[in-house]
């Protein structure tokens, strides 16, 4: 799946902490797929703010990030965890709008 660089920093922090061995060993695949290279850092002009906190790009990098059957069901049900907490915000628009799709 195509993500862009605030899809998989997004995507990365929605990830459950807690699982199955089976769900864990998945959702760890993920994650690793999910980091930023040092070829995204160079793509992208990526810098980070003094205190690391904040994160700068010049250039919007995308990456077909491979994602399963299993890790596309870890993120729909993470996605409508936050829909049913009415704790979504819109920096996960696009992330539902790609795996689940419109309303």
């Amino acid at each position: 799946m195509i993500l862009n660089i605030p899809e998989r920093i997004t995507l990365f922090g929605i990830l459950p902490e807690r699982e199955d061995f089976v769900t864990m060993k998945i959702i760890k695949d993920l994650r690793s797929n999910l980091l930023l290279s040092e070829e995204d850092l160079k793509e992208g002009d990526i810098t980070l703010s003094e205190d690391g906190q904040q994160m700068f790009w010049k250039k919007m990098v995308e990456k077909d990030v491979p994602i399963g059957e299993k890790a596309t069901d870890v993120v729909i049900t993470a996605l409508k965890k936050l829909d049913s907490e009415k704790v979504l915000e819109e920096r996960h628009m696009s992330l539902w709008e790609k795996f689940i799709g419109g309303v």
